[in-house]
């Protein structure tokens, strides 16, 4: 708990990396659940359990991605309240933050049992599939309460500079996940629902341990039970920041549920090759995603400490680090696609078309490290709407249309991966645009002159 990033005073670069290597590794921890579900799955339960699993991602994240961006907004007023100095207004966030998190999961589990069938039937899964695809989705929603609390919890402790503690009771949870899918799945002759238990388990287990973190905290992140209630006028700026990023998520991850249709309509094999690609990529995203959730909190708490030249000096080196750490997993990954593909399932046919899946969304990735870490400059300033804006019409809009005229005209699996790069690059490009517009970081000068 005291191992915090001093992220106001000192040099930058050495500090953002302390900051973010714990904090990559636990998003790659966090993929792990489902890639462990998704590699047990497929070895000892058949490609279609695992075509089930992989296919309830967009869905999952669609129901999750709200309150992960509403949590957004807990980092970026915790960081500048940090930065000011105001216990008050931390420990005013942080109260709200909890509460917020377990009856937004409690929500999320509720609507999403309710409508598990109709949401899975969206997805034009095919009928041997259908049936364990509602499954697994049905088991998993049963734990979006501790999923939220974890993820807010994480947002807590990264606001103040600690990415080590979510890191830990992730590891503890990942070891425990990875276990009980053995035990469910090879012990009890379970299948998907097997191994969405273990990961409502696990989850369960690293949310714990963090509130019980929080509680016994000597610092200034300490959760008090009796002050936990909804502060409104806390609430109202975290959701002034978090709601854009939660609905940019919902729609992404909505866009995404269309992609992952058309991917449907192709067959089992490209189901399961895309399912299995999407559990190698994850891991490249949550490295250059971890670059722009460091410079959101850098900003953050720099933006309300008054140092305006830090906040830009965060920006050139989190772009710069995370162009290296995006070119050197992604291109690890590529050289050892086959073997990696092949733990997820060993038809020669799935490791090819996961190939093309591959070699589609890396280079995808040339664009979307300069957006994900311009996009986390824009919020650490608080300005949440503009990246949300561009992402939704530059990102979903092209890649629904995308499917809706091209792909309809050429069904390909090709066809559809074309989308990402194309996608992806016109976002970068209007984001940049907008920021040499804007220039948030003029913003402190303004109102400090005011």
């Amino acid at each position: 708990m005291s191992r915090q990033v001093d992220m106001t005073n000192g040099t930058l670069g050495d500090k953002i990396i302390l900051y973010t290597i714990p904090l990559a590794v636990t998003g790659i921890l966090q993929q792990l659940f489902n890639a462990a579900d998704v590699a047990v799955v497929g070895r000892f339960a058949g490609k279609e359990a695992m075509a089930a699993v992989g296919s309830n991602a967009p869905v999952i994240g669609l129901l999750v991605n709200l309150f992960v961006g509403i949590s957004l907004g807990s980092n970026v007023i915790i960081a500048k309240s940090i930065g000011r100095g105001d216990n008050e207004q931390i420990s005013k966030a942080v109260h709200t933050s909890i509460v917020i998190a377990f009856f937004g999961g409690l929500f999320l589990t509720l609507l999403g049992e309710a409508f598990a069938p109709g949401v899975v039937k969206m997805l034009d899964v095919p009928s041997e599939v259908f049936p364990l695809a509602v499954k697994y989705l049905r088991i998993y929603l049963l734990g979006m309460p501790v999923i939220l609390l974890y993820n807010f919890q994480s947002a807590i402790f990264r606001s103040c500079g600690n990415t080590r503690t979510p890191l830990i009771a992730l590891l503890i949870s990942g070891v425990l996940n990875v276990i009980l899918n053995l035990c469910f799945v090879l012990g009890l002759g379970m299948d998907v629902n097997g191994v969405a238990t273990a990961t409502v388990l696990a989850n369960l287990v690293s949310s714990i341990i963090l509130f019980v973190s929080l509680y016994r905290s000597n610092l200034v992140i300490k959760v008090n039970l009796k002050k936990m209630r909804i502060h409104i006028d806390v609430l109202g700026q975290i959701l002034k920041i978090g709601i854009p990023a939660g609905v940019q998520g919902m729609i992404f991850s909505f866009a995404n549920i269309i992609v992952q249709s058309a991917v449907n309509s192709l067959g089992t094999v490209v189901m399961a090759a895309s399912s299995a690609a999407f559990n190698l990529e994850i891991f490249a995203y949550y490295i250059m995603n971890s670059f722009g959730q460091a410079c959101t909190t850098f900003v953050g708490q720099n933006y309300g400490a008054g140092k305006n030249d830090r906040c830009k000096k965060t920006l050139k080196l989190c772009l710069l680090q995370c162009a290296v750490g995006t070119a050197v997993s992604c291109g690890l990954i590529l050289l050892f696609s086959n073997t990696l593909l092949g733990i997820f399932n060993t038809d020669p046919d799935v490791i090819a078309a996961g190939r093309v899946r591959l070699s589609y969304i890396f280079f995808a990735y040339i664009f979307s490290f300069a957006q994900e870490t311009m996009s986390g400059y824009l919020r650490g300033f608080g300005v949440s709407f503009i990246p949300a804006a561009c992402s939704v019409l530059g990102v979903c809009g092209v890649r629904l249309t995308w499917i809706f005229t091209v792909f309809k005209k050429f069904p390909s699996f090709v066809t559809v991966m074309q989308v990402y790069p194309i996608s992806l690059g016109l976002t970068a490009l209007v984001l940049l645009i907008v920021m040499l517009v804007i220039k948030p970081s003029r913003r402190y000068i303004i109102a400090k002159e005011a």
